[in-house]
């Protein structure tokens, strides 16, 4: 029973550790699915996101803001910064490129990622700051059942809370609203969206500004437990194997692929990891995932690609 109620302990953490990394995904997810742009500057705007919350919310309650009312004005304050930040993506850097490659779209989003680390860490700091938006300490259970009982980290709870909300939130825009199937139109191609009426301007800044809200979800958590820094960025290299797996244009597909690799990394880790060595869980995502390319291309929920000629 203690080997089976270490298993549980195991698998429910990597699930659990895998939706974090689904919450960064779902951003890419998101402009891939609206635009066709694959967003490399989705970890600089996790970044930017959480910088601008922690310095508002530390600036608040260090003026005997109530924390709760600080957490909301913060939240707005950000909200607002990613807004602002979807204005520039769209005006400045996307809209000047419609109709342009996808090449060139990918490039854009490399340089906007460099422009929003560098303009983050210069208005609100390069420091390590500590984030307490959520509890962080375990719950212990099935005591009864297994010695010592099952550890539960309470922020992974709410991280798992948060992505299930996304989801539905996104699956119901995307379905049920006009803008959602405009967004489709979009990235299917740019010049018939055009030719029927669709404000490309609009319709990118929409989904920027999705995308933007979505990394400021990831943020919260991810500042939580790591604290708002520059490593933040490089979130999104783990990401890359979640959208692989799950497929670069599905909203459910991004959860299913984090769980994947959440619960694989650790689960070899602790199995594997004394016959073949330690720091499996560092590359683990990315054997999986060159494993799926070649097997299926498009992730286990992605549309089939097929190229226009």
């Amino acid at each position: 029973m203690d080997a089976l109620g270490r298993f549980l302990e195991i698998l429910i953490g990597g699930l659990l550790s895998g939706v974090l990394y689904s919450l960064v995904a779902l951003g890419f997810v998101l402009i891939f699915k609206a635009s066709g742009v694959f967003n490399f500057a989705q970890g600089a705007m996790v970044l930017l996101a959480g910088l601008a919350l922690v310095r508002s919310l530390d600036f608040m309650t260090a003026h005997a803001f109530p924390f709760w009312i600080a957490a909301v004005l913060a939240l707005v304050f950000a909200g607002a910064v990613m807004a602002l930040t979807a204005y520039f993506a769209e005006r400045f850097v996307l809209g000047p490129l419609v109709n342009q490659n996808d090449l060139t779209l990918f490039m854009a989003t490399i340089g906007l990622a460099f422009i929003l680390q560098g303009a983050g860490q210069i208005v609100f700091g390069s420091d390590v700051y500590p984030l307490n938006f959520y509890p962080t300490d375990a719950w212990i259970v099935l005591e009864g059942l297994f010695t010592g009982g099952i550890l539960i980290n309470k922020l992974d709870i709410w991280g798992g809370v948060i992505a299930g909300l996304l989801v539905v939130g996104l699956a119901l825009f995307f379905q049920r609203t006009k803008t959602g199937r405009a967004l489709r139109a979009v990235a299917d191609d740019h010049s018939a969206a055009q030719s029927v009426g669709i404000s490309i301007d609009w319709i990118w800044f929409v989904v920027w500004l999705a995308s933007g809200l979505v990394a400021l979800a990831a943020a919260t958590v991810w500042g939580t437990k790591l604290g708002v820094q520059f490593s933040i960025v490089f979130l999104a290299l783990k990401a890359f194997p979640v959208l692989i797996i799950g497929g670069f244009t599905s909203v459910p597909g991004a959860i299913v692929g984090g769980l994947l690799i959440g619960a694989g990394e650790k689960l070899a880790e602790a199995y594997l990891g004394p016959f073949i060595g330690g720091g499996i869980e560092y590359w683990f995502a990315y054997v999986v995932a060159l494993v799926v390319l070649l097997v299926r291309p498009q992730g286990l929920f992605g549309e089939r690609i097929i190229e226009r000629i």
